[in-house]
């Protein structure tokens, strides 16, 4: 049962940011991003209602649902929905999985966690690795559009930090995560009709069988299953454990760009994935008794 939930999670997570690249084009981010949480938001509650889990979120957690759902479920995938269009999906995963550094540095502006010597060296190790990922390309490229699609990969993972600390304040304040989740993704996407509406974007439909099996795929898969499994995943064996997923999706992810998008490797693209990757390892190896309690866990998805 554990392998399947972790193969599951590494899977699912590792193949969104190539769903993702197969929206990019005919319809709008923002449309892009509403399609995705109306659909997911929609099935979701409609799940935790037919099993008798819904419950009314109550007035005083509105401002942490809100919260949660600006920065989990429509800015941070703005963000990435865009950097799409400019820099490959598995080097926007490489970005999104250094998410670990800036929660560190988050819950110690927010929560007063301890930053420790553990963090700084990861945080060397994942920028070290950035830096050779994208050096080459940088070195080489004659437009700014490399820049534009790091920097927005950088902001949507801040804002998906951010929101992770949102859902640990929600979970403190005693809501289900799930519930949290289930009614974010909604905000989420009442949320993102605003933008829609202020910003006078045209909504267009789905083009095409491609664009609407990656939108079923994120919103189902993406947006509902993969992170359910994940909750069950830390659920069992821990956080620490489950958060290896997190260490392995880029591999994925950087797979997937290689076949269908011609990512080409160099040596020192695949030295940065190295170290990169190490970070997260560094990260996430953490001693049993170390671990933080379940209410105070960082919620993932994705």
């Amino acid at each position: 049962m554990i392998p399947f939930l972790f193969l599951s999670t590494v899977l699912i997570w590792g193949t969104t940011w190539i769903a993702i690249a197969m929206q990019v084009g005919a319809v709008p981010v923002l449309v892009s991003v509403f399609y995705r949480f109306a659909l997911a938001s929609i099935l979701f509650l409609i799940i935790l209602a037919i099993s008798g889990r819904l419950k009314l979120p109550e007035k005083k957690h509105q401002v942490g649902l809100i919260s949660q759902a600006l920065c989990l479920f429509s800015l941070n995938f703005i963000c990435f929905y865009t950097a799409a269009a400019f820099i490959p999906s598995g080097l926007i995963s490489i970005i999104f999985s250094l998410a670990t550094i800036f929660n560190a540095i988050n819950a110690r502006l927010i929560f007063g966690d301890r930053i420790t010597k553990r963090v700084l060296l990861a945080s060397l190790l994942g920028v070290s690795g950035l830096a050779l990922l994208f050096g080459r390309d940088i070195i080489s490229s004659e437009t700014t559009e490399i820049f534009q699609g790091i920097a927005l990969a950088g902001l949507g993972t801040l804002f998906f930090s951010l929101g992770n600390m949102a859902s640990r304040r929600n979970s403190q304040a005693g809501i289900s995560p799930t519930i949290a989740n289930a009614w974010a993704m909604g905000y989420g996407a009442v949320i993102l009709l605003m933008l829609i509406g202020l910003t006078g974007t045209p909504v267009v439909a789905p083009p095409d069988k491609t664009y609407f099996g990656a939108l079923v795929y994120l919103a189902t898969f993406g947006s509902i299953v993969g992170f359910t499994t994940y909750l069950v995943l830390v659920a069992k064996i821990g956080s620490a454990k489950a958060a290896y997923a997190t260490v392995l999706f880029p591999i994925v992810a950087l797979t997937l760009s290689t076949i269908y998008e011609g990512y080409i490797w160099h040596w020192s693209g695949i030295l940065g994935l190295v170290l990169a990757l190490s970070g997260n390892v560094v990260m996430f190896a953490r001693k049993q008794s170390l671990q933080p309690s379940p209410a105070q866990e960082p919620l993932t998805t994705k």
